[in-house]
């Protein structure tokens, strides 16, 4: 058997990055910048208003208060959008919007509650200094300003930007294609009402879900029967399309191994067991001209839900440009006993808890009566993960979880 350690080394070491991509910024959220991006332009472009109210010069209003307040003639008004010049004389005002330009000489805007609101003369009850409610010109990006870095996620924050340099269009690395097949004469599609020894497709469903939350771009190609020949020509149809592929019902038994060595002609393609439970039976190659990674796994939606948090997620993740493509693990107790399997790493569905009192971190095994079953996935918040060496653990004893996050 290869270790766990062993296959990841294999998977990861297939990680390949797809080509970066000019997409528009509306359509670049939440994939990895390819480029520097560095600003044309300043930001703000114009010394302009940050609030509605009264362009000045500063010098002219010092000593107003409420009891003697500064009065001046309100000489115009200018609106934001507005593209006239306008040139402020000393002592005068001028009616400003939030975000108009400022007139020339102006260096500070005194609030409209700071003064009476006058629309001909102005009676100014509070001074301002200098720059006063005033954005100016390049005060937050500067032309060659980097806007957003190489390898940036970008969120919304990084979308204001790029549009504040004057970009439509940006370079990212897009997300890798990930294509779902359930193979299986035995499968029906969810329409149909399973007929005697029939089964409703779960896996290429559940696996199509779990590849999107991982962050790829996810194709289900539907089902196959269990034809060597088919399952063969549905491959070829997807390599073209995709970053990698994942297969469920094509390992295990004579079937997955005339399976298995039809796709042999493929390319590379490897069936050694896997020391984990469950999951143990697994294969693993590179198809295809562009060496396309393919996963071989069990029917068993669980298993296979298994499986692909913990063999095909990282390689995606990768594909994303993370460089740490694990979960975050904390070490907690554990509130019931727990079995593994000697020789094997184990994984155990679980819900993390807090202990009020200590703030430590408690977990509730699920689905110890089998590993086969669905029921307790909902519940569970994170993944129990028993060394190779472990075949038994009590209750309190410290076990690592690693975190498995709801959707958001």
């Amino acid at each position: 058997m290869r270790t766990v350690d062993e296959q990841l080394e294999r998977i990861l070491s297939a990680a390949v990055r797809p080509a970066p991509v000019r997409v528009a910024i509306s359509d670049a959220h939440g994939l990895r910048c390819a480029e520097e991006v560095v600003s044309a332009r300043p930001l703000p472009g114009f010394d302009q208003a940050a609030i509605d109210g009264y362009a000045v010069r500063s010098v002219d209003v010092v000593g107003a208060t409420p009891a003697e307040p500064v009065t001046l003639p309100v000489v115009g008004e200018i609106p934001a959008g507005s593209r006239q010049p306008l040139r402020l004389q000393p002592g005068q005002a001028v009616r400003v919007a939030a975000g108009a330009p400022l007139p020339t000489l102006a260096d500070a805007v005194i609030p409209i509650a700071n003064t009476d609101g006058g629309t001909a003369r102005l009676e100014v009850h509070e001074s301002v200094p200098s720059a006063a409610f005033v954005r100016r010109i390049g005060e937050d990006v500067q032309p060659g300003d980097v806007a957003v870095r190489r390898d940036t996620v970008i969120g919304a924050a990084q979308v204001a930007m790029l549009a504040a340099a004057g970009r439509d269009k940006v370079l990212v690395h897009p997300k890798p294609r990930v294509s779902v097949i359930s193979v299986g004469d035995e499968l029906v599609e969810l329409a149909r009402t399973p007929g005697a020894g029939q089964i409703t497709d779960v896996c290429s469903h559940a696996l199509t879900a779990a590849a999107r939350e991982a962050g790829a771009e996810t194709s289900r190609a539907g089902l196959v029967r269990g034809d060597a020949r088919e399952v063969c020509a549905a491959l070829q149809d997807r390599l073209p399309f995709s970053d990698v592929i994942v297969v469920c019902g094509a390992v295990g038994g004579s079937a997955g191994a005339e399976i298995q060595s039809a796709l042999a002609g493929l390319g590379d393609i490897d069936a050694t067991r896997v020391a984990m439970h469950p999951g143990s039976t697994q294969a693993f190659g590179r198809l295809g001209p562009d060496a396309v990674p393919t996963f071989l796994f069990p029917s068993y939606p669980a298993t296979a839900l298994l499986l692909f948090e913990v063999m095909v997620r990282p390689l995606v993740r990768l594909a994303l440009g993370r460089t740490d493509p694990y979960r975050r693990t904390v070490t907690a107790r554990l509130t019931s006993p727990v079995t593994s399997v000697k020789g094997r790493r184990g994984y155990v569905r679980g819900r993390l808890l807090r202990e009020q009192a200590t703030g430590d971190y408690l977990v509730q095994p699920l689905g110890t009566s089998g590993t086969h079953l669905l029921s307790s996935i909902g519940e569970a918040n994170g993944l129990i993960i028993l060394p190779e060496d472990l075949t038994e653990a009590t209750v309190d004893e410290p076990v690592t979880v690693a975190f498995l996050p709801s959707p958001q």
